[in-house]
């Protein structure tokens, strides 16, 4: 009987076992702790980047001739640029981080990395040798901007030198090893004419929020995560005048504004003790005081809902937020809960009062099943009818089929309907020509 239960257990699967240290990764660790026992780190910090790059390129091609090893030139090369991005760079993360095809960059643990190209997932081949490799990576980069992360605060927010987007969660939340996400932009932002090329928008479309835009409504741009949210935010503030001064908030830095006269500011988390904490509410309260002609949130989450609505309800005409909702109606929704939460004694009519004063157009897009991104709907607020806000949707987009290739059909439409806001728009000299309201495209 025991056996037969010996050679059961000896048959059963086993769990995934790490992979085995390789001779190329010792000589990797052990060419990587000379090199920083030799540098002098003060020294290198004051050089410029590429000029170090360089410097320790040709230390560590040294090092590896001395030691005369049987390894190719192709792979010698390729240990010297892997140490470097190791002590430059984010270590094994550097090759597909360079790789302007990669849009997001999903870490499971050290041994677990995946990647999404043209809207899908796919698992590298890339790992980390352990759990503290990867944790020193993480601490680079959120140390970088001043936050952290341990074991007394777990979740961090941080960004790259490029304005990618950083999530990170440690154990002991994170159960197998430390979860790192990176959602990268590219090193330039897309444009408006750029979502028109790839079909994310049409022309007709862009037109009418380039007019909504200069004419001071103020909107609200809707969708789920990895929808584009913050892409679309950046190309609507391209529109704005050049000569207003304009307050954007963030909790991690991510808009990239080409005007001239921009302040940014961002929330920070509480230090250890508990102190220093900076929401995003104080945030949008202090920006009153700053003389903004608009401000723009880089994503509503809570009370600070309040203060935006009462902004663009007293002389802040045409300010820009983002939010998380599955549609305008939905949108609408999540502001109302998000101010009652601040407001728990008002009626909900008259916080249904304040959106609806407050909010012009809610613009609401997607990531398709096929990995694109696209507008929905442009839908505009036009006031209450009882106790419900009222609205009309300008544009819509129309599914029709998924191809056998896995591509969404379908149409962008306008309803026909003149938008209330068209006399506002005109008398600010922004015009809506009737081609604007009566229009197909199929894509």
């Amino acid at each position: 009987m025991a056996d037969r239960l010996i050679d059961k257990i000896s048959q059963a699967p086993r769990r995934r076992e790490e992979p085995e240290e390789s001779s190329v990764d010792r000589l990797r660790a052990t060419l990587h702790r000379e090199l920083l026992e030799r540098v002098d780190l003060v020294a290198a910090a004051a050089m410029p980047p590429e000029v170090l790059r360089e410097r320790l390129r040709e230390l560590l091609a040294a090092k590896i001739a001395e030691r005369a090893l049987p390894l190719a030139q192709g792979e010698r090369q390729r240990v010297v640029e892997e140490i470097l991005d190791e002590i430059l760079g984010l270590g094994p993360l550097e090759r597909i981080v360079s790789d302007p095809a990669v849009s997001d960059i999903l870490v499971n643990g050290p041994h677990c990395v995946f990647v999404e190209r043209g809207g899908k997932l796919e698992r590298t081949e890339v790992r980390f040798r352990d759990e503290e490799h990867l944790r020193t990576v993480i601490d680079r980069i959120v140390g970088a901007v001043g936050r952290r992360v341990d074991e007394a605060s777990p979740l961090v927010d941080a960004r790259l030198a490029d304005g990618s987007r950083v999530n990170a969660v440690i154990p002991p939340v994170a159960l197998d090893g430390s979860l790192l996400s990176i959602r990268r932009f590219g090193a330039a932002p897309i444009t408006a004419d750029r979502l028109v090329a790839l079909g994310a928008v049409p022309r007709q479309a862009m037109d009418l929020l380039r007019a909504a835009v200069a004419g001071r409504l103020n909107m609200v741009v809707s969708g789920g995560t990895g929808s584009g949210k913050t892409t679309l935010l950046n190309a609507l503030s391209s529109f704005i005048p050049a000569g207003e001064r304009i307050v954007t908030i963030e909790d991690a830095a991510e808009l990239r504004l080409q005007q001239g006269h921009v302040a940014r500011m961002e929330t920070r988390p509480p230090n250890l003790e508990g102190l220093g904490e900076v929401t995003t509410r104080s945030l949008v309260k202090n920006a009153l005081r700053m003389r903004p002609d608009r401000i723009i949130v880089g994503e509503i989450r809570g009370a600070e809902a309040i203060d935006m609505l009462q902004a663009m309800n007293t002389g802040h005409a045409g300010s820009l937020c983002t939010l998380h909702a599955n549609s305008p109606r939905h949108a609408l929704r999540r502001v109302e809960t998000m101010v009652s939460l601040g407001m728990p004694n008002v009626p909900t009519s008259a916080i249904r009062e304040i959106i609806a004063d407050a909010l012009d157009v809610i613009i609401q897009i997607s990531r398709l099943s096929d990995g694109s991104r696209r507008l929905l709907s442009i839908t505009e607020v036009t006031g209450m009818e009882g106790s419900v806000i009222s609205t009309q949707e300008l544009v819509r987009f129309r599914q029709a089929e998924v191809t056998p290739q896995g591509k969404v059909r379908g149409a962008f439409e306008a309803s026909g309907i003149r938008p209330a806001f068209a006399d506002r728009l005109a008398a600010k000299g922004h015009p809506l020509g009737s081609e604007l309201t009566r229009w197909s495209l199929e894509v």
